[in-house]
């Protein structure tokens, strides 16, 4: 049985998977060698705060026959918290780093042409969280030592639903040229060319953009001529946006 279990589940996944359950909503589901987060009729959720690589297997086997909406939750703020070490006293800080819708394809590129399977849908949850870490003696080396024990849910921001792959098209900048390259959609996004690079990969092999021709090295990219039309069937899985973690 692939299953995360009740009894390791992390803080993060475990208060996303209350927050979203719904009045008469299964539980840790056994079904076809797998454990499903959240049965809700005939839909399958599943709560993914880590890699989306390791349900690569997973998503493709279910979604043969079933409906499976992914939620997977994105840092818009993160709170740093360093469990104390002998006499310190434990510190507290607010990360720099903010996370941002179009992270997500950091993950998507593990199944890019799952992204247009008529079962599948994914939903981006942009979170406020807490990120405990302790020092690990063993680990000096990295991060000063210290190492990411857990995350928790502070606050759930906003949602974004993506059902096909008009939805994510929707994330392109209306102002880019026609054709553009990688650099013109890290410009007008303001993010870094490699994530520019992902979402390019991601949304063509979605078919969602077309690859025109190369301007130097670089690849041209159009919008797809034939999108179809957004499922507008898909919703959010949950409650609205403006609730908050208990």
């Amino acid at each position: 049985m692939n299953a995360i279990g009740t009894l390791n589940e992390k803080p993060l996944h475990a208060a996303l998977k209350e927050w979203y359950a719904a009045p008469g909503d299964r539980m840790e589901v056994p079904l076809d060698g797998f454990c499903i987060d959240l049965v809700r009729g005939e839909r399958l959720i599943e709560i993914q705060t880590g890699s989306f690589s390791s349900m690569r297997r997973k998503l493709h086997a279910l979604t043969a026959s079933r409906h499976v909406h992914v939620v997977h939750p994105i840092a818009l703020e993160r709170w740093l918290v360093k469990r104390a070490r002998g006499n310190e006293p434990q510190r507290r800080r607010k990360s720099p780093k903010r996370g941002r819708l179009e992270d997500v394809f950091l993950e998507l590129v593990a199944f890019p042409t799952l992204l247009a399977h008529p079962r599948f849908s994914l939903e981006v949850v942009l979170v406020k969280e807490e990120e405990v870490r302790r020092f690990d003696t063993a680990r000096k080396r990295r991060r000063g030592g210290w190492l990411t024990e857990e995350r928790r849910l502070l606050e759930v921001v906003e949602q974004h639903v993506f059902a096909s792959p008009s939805d994510f098209a929707a994330l392109l900048p209306p102002t880019l040229p026609r054709p553009f390259l990688t650099s013109d959609l890290a410009e007008a996004l303001r993010c870094p060319r490699w994530l520019a690079q992902k979402m390019s990969y991601c949304l063509r092999h979605m078919g969602a953009l077309e690859a025109v021709g190369k301007r130097g090295n670089a690849i041209a990219y159009e919008r797809a001529a034939s999108l179809p039309a957004p499922r507008s069937a898909a919703a959010p899985a949950s409650a609205p946006a403006s609730a908050s973690a208990a």
